[in-house]
């Protein structure tokens, strides 16, 4: 009955992968078997990876998957005999020499190096995932998309909670760092049917 489930996940997951679903279906399957990945390139090397490295920067440049079903396909993986557990976050690329790079922005970004100003140049990208365990750190991504430069952190964040919680059938509950402890996440997410946890700065 599992396998059953799983193969029929599988071929909804590959139907909405768009072009080059062949390529970016095994690609997927590389990245999760891979443990560590050091470049690109190393994961046409995975057997489950059936075709030429090209393959792989054929499926990113071809593949447009369909993120709005593939979200609703997951979320119908969510059990409902309890309340699920949501976390989002936000986090940065670091690309400073990309030069070329479309759409860079400033994000925070940890420095250890005293006097540095804790910034760098690139890409944000905010991410909603389901918790379904108590301990380990397995997680079920629901939305994972680039924050443009005509966004923020909060306002993409509000925006892929309502998405979500627009086709769960139990009420969430979320869980979010410092940054979106302030008040327009608070008071646009006040009519979300989801109940909000925000960890808070320090005074």
């Amino acid at each position: 009955m599992k396998r059953a489930r799983l193969e029929q996940f599988r071929q909804a997951a590959y139907e909405y992968l768009g072009r080059a679903k062949d390529a970016t279906f095994e690609l997927t399957d590389a990245i999760l078997l891979t443990k560590n990945i050091y470049c690109l390139a190393e994961l046409s090397l995975s057997p489950v990876f059936r075709r030429k490295w090209p393959s792989i920067y054929e499926a990113l440049q071809d593949s447009r998957p369909q993120r709005q079903k593939l979200m609703q396909l997951y979320i119908k993986q969510i059990l409902t005999e309890k309340r699920p557990l949501l976390a989002g976050d936000h986090t940065n690329w670091s690309r400073p020499d990309a030069v070329k790079l479309k759409e860079k922005t400033y994000e925070h970004s940890g420095t250890s190096i005293a006097g540095n100003k804790p910034i760098t140049v690139g890409q944000g990208y905010s991410t909603i995932a389901w918790i379904p365990e108590n301990e380990g750190s397995w997680a079920l991504p629901l939305r994972h998309e680039r924050i443009t430069s005509a966004e923020s952190p909060i306002s993409k964040a509000i925006w892929q909670l309502k998405q979500v919680c627009k086709y769960l059938r139990v009420r969430p509950i979320s869980l979010w760092d410092s940054e979106y402890g302030c008040a327009p996440f608070v008071l646009k997410t006040a009519n979300i049917p989801a109940d909000i946890l925000v960890k808070m700065r320090s005074p």
